[in-house]
């Protein structure tokens, strides 16, 4: 099935994921994960994989690189001062418990779940982002450790099943308790790599031993593709970090819910028309 023409325009396609991921992992803190995944999605479906594998297979690959690309880009955030480290510490040990959660549930159901749960989650998040009013009281919102505790479980376990960074869920949910969006937008791009470890080592043991897999493949993580999408996603994301820093809040909000609207339309479109 897999051969270098079948191969050449996937890694084409990657490496377009990679340089559109990495802006938008700087601009929106998101990891990239969000165009990646429907990216690699999309390649491995032309290239005749099995349907059942081809989620896992761009979620797992995706969760690799975002462990590089959240790192260049938190770094960028954190040069500018807009990541929160109490919050970090703070939703550390939940996010971890979520995604291990999340990354198990990803690697063992179905893929038509995973993209269901990637649509509806866009979805909501994309609508949010659009209209919902900005205010200009930028003053956090105080919680118990334990609700914060829930709040980082949830969104690690979302976003180890969809494959992203964690911005597509932290940076709204930030935003609505109170955070600047730039803020919530930095926090979120270093959250990435606390989601990225441990998510891409669970996709890749569960996938272990399973056929029909591309070549270069460790369990779910295509190794190929990692390679390709890797060095350019970390590079254009300093370029987002840039962009993030100079446009308006408002802006930077219709930027991030337009581009979820469109990617979560694509998704429910695969799940019509599959």
């Amino acid at each position: 099935m897999f051969d270098w023409v079948t191969l050449f325009p996937l890694l084409v396609i990657a490496a377009g994921s990679g340089v559109v991921g990495g802006v938008l992992a700087g601009l929106l803190g998101v990891g990239g994960g969000i165009v990646i995944v429907p990216s690699l999605y999309l390649a491995l479906s032309l290239s005749g994989m099995a349907p059942a594998l081809t989620m896992q297979v761009a979620v797992g690959t995706s969760l690799a690189t975002i462990v590089f690309t959240s790192m260049s880009s938190g770094y960028g955030h954190y040069k500018r001062g807009a990541i929160d480290m109490g919050l970090l510490k703070l939703w550390a040990p939940s996010l971890l418990v979520g995604v291990v959660v999340g990354g198990v549930l990803g690697g063992v159901v179905s893929g038509k779940v995973l993209i269901a749960v990637f649509a509806v989650v866009a979805l909501m998040v994309a609508l949010d982002m659009i209209f919902r009013r900005t205010t200009n009281n930028d003053t956090p919102r105080s919680f118990a450790k334990p609700v914060w505790g829930g709040l980082g479980v949830i969104a690690g376990a979302i976003s180890a099943m969809m494959g992203i960074g964690g911005g597509t869920v932290c940076v709204p949910l930030l935003n609505f308790l109170g955070y600047d969006i730039r803020k919530a937008v930095g926090t979120s791009a270093a959250i990435g790599f606390l989601i990225g470890v441990p998510g891409a080592l669970i996709y890749a043991a569960t996938g272990l031993g399973a056929e029909g897999l591309p070549p270069f493949s460790l369990g779910y993580v295509n190794l190929l593709c990692a390679a390709v999408i890797i060095p350019l996603s970390t590079s254009f994301a300093r370029v987002g970090v840039k962009i993030a820093h100079t446009i308006p809040r408002r802006a930077l909000r219709l930027c991030f819910g337009l581009f979820l609207s469109i990617t979560s339309a694509r998704m429910f479109w695969d799940l019509l028309a599959g």
